[in-house]
C-alpha cells in the first residue's frame, strides 16, 4: 500500500480530532505530522482498519501534549481560549452544516472540553463526535470498552448544557455584525447595551503578552463600561480592517491592522432574540499567527 493513499484520506477527519483535544491548531497539525511520521515508519501492510490505527495515534500523541499544556495553563496569565478556527460567512451557508460546526468547535463547549479529564475528553470525542466505537475507544485510551463508556457517559452528563442553543444564519449574523461595529463605532453606551443580553459574558484571552481583561467581565452594565472604556483606550489606528467571518462556528470579526496582521478575532455568541450573550476576543498574537 501507498502509505500517503493510505493516510491523505483522514487527513482532516485526524486534525478536527487533535483541534478539539488540543485546543490549538498548531498544536494539532504538529501532531497529525507526527502521525504521519510513525504510519510511514509502520508496516502499513498489516494494518486492517487504517482510520482506528490513525486514530489511536494521534490519541495517544494528544494525551501526551495535554500532560505539558495543563502544566503550561496553570500558570496562564488570564482567562484561557483555544485557537481561533476561522471560515468564510458565506452567502450560501448550509445552516445544517454551520450548526454541526458550531456544536463541536463553538468556543464555550471547547472551554467546556477544557474541564474534562484528557481521558473523558478523549472517549467522549471519539464516540459522540468522530464516531469511533468502544473497542476502537478501548484500544487507543488502553481501558477496556466498558471504562471507555462510563468516561464518554461521565463527560456527556458534564457537557449536556453546553452546546450552543441558538444558530444564526448568515445573513442574521450579518445583521448582528452590522449593529454591533455600528455601536461600537459610535461609541454611544446606550446603543451598545441594546444589542446585549442582561447576562451577557465578555471573555479576552492576551496571554499577559498584549493588554487584555484578566478576568471574564459578567454583566450588561459591567461589560458596557469595559468593552467601551478598552476601546477608548486601545483605539483601533487607521486603515484598520475588519473581516466577518465564522469563528469557531459563531458568528465573528477578523480584525487586521494596517499592515495586515490579525491584531484580534471576536466571537459572538447569541440568545433567540439575537442578543449577545458572550464575547470571545482572542489578543494574543501567539494564537492569531496562523491567520
Amino acid at each position: 500500500m501507498d502509505t500517503a493513499l493510505g493516510f491523505e484520506p483522514h487527513r482532516a477527519w485526524l486534525r478536527g480530532l487533535a483541534y478539539r483535544m488540543l485546543g490549538s491548531q498548531a498544536e494539532a497539525e504538529d501532531a497529525v505530522q507526527d502521525a504521519w511520521l510513525r504510519w510511514n515508519g509502520a508496516d502499513v501492510a498489516a494494518v486492517q482498519n487504517p482510520r482506528a490505527f490513525l486514530a489511536q495515534t494521534v490519541t495517544r500523541l494528544c494525551l501526551d501534549r495535554l500532560k505539558s499544556a495543563q502544566a503550561q495553563r496553570e500558570h496562564y496569565v488570564g482567562p484561557w481560549l483555544p485557537e481561533p478556527m476561522v471560515e468564510t460567512l458565506a452567502a450560501g451557508d448550509d445552516p445544517a452544516l454551520a450548526a454541526e460546526r458550531a456544536a463541536d468547535v463553538s468556543v464555550a463547549f471547547m472551554l467546556a472540553l477544557e474541564r474534562l479529564s484528557p481521558l473523558e475528553r478523549a472517549a467522549f470525542l471519539l464516540h459522540d463526535v468522530f464516531d469511533c466505537d468502544f473497542a476502537e475507544i478501548a484500544e487507543a485510551l488502553g481501558r477496556s470498552p466498558a471504562a471507555c463508556r462510563q468516561l464518554a457517559t461521565r463527560a456527556r452528563e458534564q457537557l449536556r448544557s453546553e452546546r450552543p442553543r441558538f444558530r444564526p444564519r448568515a445573513d442574521e449574523a450579518r445583521r448582528l455584525l452590522d449593529a454591533f461595529e455600528q455601536a461600537i463605532a459610535s461609541g454611544d453606551a446606550t446603543r451598545f447595551k441594546a444589542l446585549l443580553a442582561d447576562d451577557v459574558r465578555f471573555v479576552s484571552d492576551g496571554g499577559g503578552r498584549i493588554a487584555a481583561a484578566r478576568i471574564v467581565v459578567e454583566g450588561l452594565e459591567r461589560v458596557t463600561k469595559t468593552w467601551l472604556g478598552f476601546a477608548g483606550k486601545h483605539p483601533p489606528p487607521p486603515g484598520t480592517g475588519f473581516e466577518r467571518m465564522r469563528i469557531n462556528g459563531l458568528p465573528g470579526l477578523v480584525v487586521r491592522g494596517p499592515d495586515g496582521v490579525v491584531i484580534q478575532t471576536v466571537a459572538i455568541e447569541t440568545d433567540a432574540r439575537q442578543h449577545i450573550t458572550a464575547f470571545y476576543v482572542v489578543r494574543n498574537p501567539e494564537k492569531l499567527r496562523g491567520l
